[in-house]
């Protein structure tokens, strides 16, 4: 745990020094608000657009968190039918590495028309974005298992579903956690920026309305709040791997 506080130290002390060089070259360099707003302006608008801005932060993490939990279930249903079926291997795999060789964004004027603007669009475009991910983690995890284990395990008779449960997961479920740790800021980015192409809410929306009126500090308000968003959410979910992984 003393390794864990004196990374978590140094980040914090990292982002003050930051903070405080932005503040110092805005101010001493007398920089405009399109360029580089200072900090304690960004912090004062946050404070005075706290409700709308909040209330964006709820969307935007409803939106991330719904689709970032159907992409992992999609990730790993099809890395565990690959498992169980090995002939499925040559048709799925291709299929997700098609579909990954697309950009996301790339699908959003299709999703939009099929889904809407509302929030069902954000969490398939969500989905997609973080299926591929999970995929290959719970794939390559699942495909770590020594051969000998599973034939051992076979001269006693386990099933497939036996030998899933037993050996596969198991032995699959550090990758399975680190791809679901990487797709935690993937998810909040491709929540954003689908709202910015079309939205009702949410923090991408308000960046886009803060853009067409050249509110630039607004736009800072809504990144620094997306950003405290993504680095919670990060931070949880490396704490969950941590604590089910201890071993590691």
């Amino acid at each position: 745990m003393q390794p864990s506080r004196h990374v978590v130290g140094r980040g914090i002390l990292g982002g003050v020094m930051l903070f405080a060089l932005w503040e110092g070259l805005a101010r001493g360099l007398d920089l405009p608000s399109y360029v580089l707003p200072a900090v304690s302006e960004i912090l004062a608008r946050i404070w005075t657009s706290r409700v709308d801005l909040l209330q964006a932060a709820g969307y935007t993490m409803g939106e991330a968190l719904l689709g970032y939990a159907l992409g992992a279930c999609v990730g790993i249903g099809l890395a565990l039918a690959i498992t169980l079926v090995p002939a499925l291997r040559r048709v799925i795999v291709p299929a997700a590495m098609a579909v990954n060789s697309v950009p996301v964004v790339a699908f959003s004027p299709l999703i939009l028309l099929w889904f809407g603007m509302g929030m069902t669009s954000k969490i398939v475009m969500v989905a997609v974005a973080v299926s591929f991910t999970m995929f290959v983690s719970s794939l390559a995890g699942f495909d770590r298992v020594d051969q000998k284990s599973v034939d051992l395990l076979r001269s006693f008779g386990a099933s497939r579903a036996g030998i899933l449960w037993r050996l596969r997961l198991p032995t699959a479920l550090p990758m399975i956690l680190s791809g679901m740790r990487l797709s935690t800021v993937r998810s909040l980015i491709v929540a954003i920026v689908t709202e910015m192409l079309g939205a009702y809410g949410g923090l991408g929306w308000v960046i886009y309305q803060a853009v067409v009126v050249i509110d630039f500090v607004q736009v800072w308000a809504a990144i620094f709040i997306a950003s405290v968003i993504s680095l919670s959410f990060f931070g949880l979910v490396s704490l969950v791997e941590r604590r089910v992984v201890f071993w590691r």
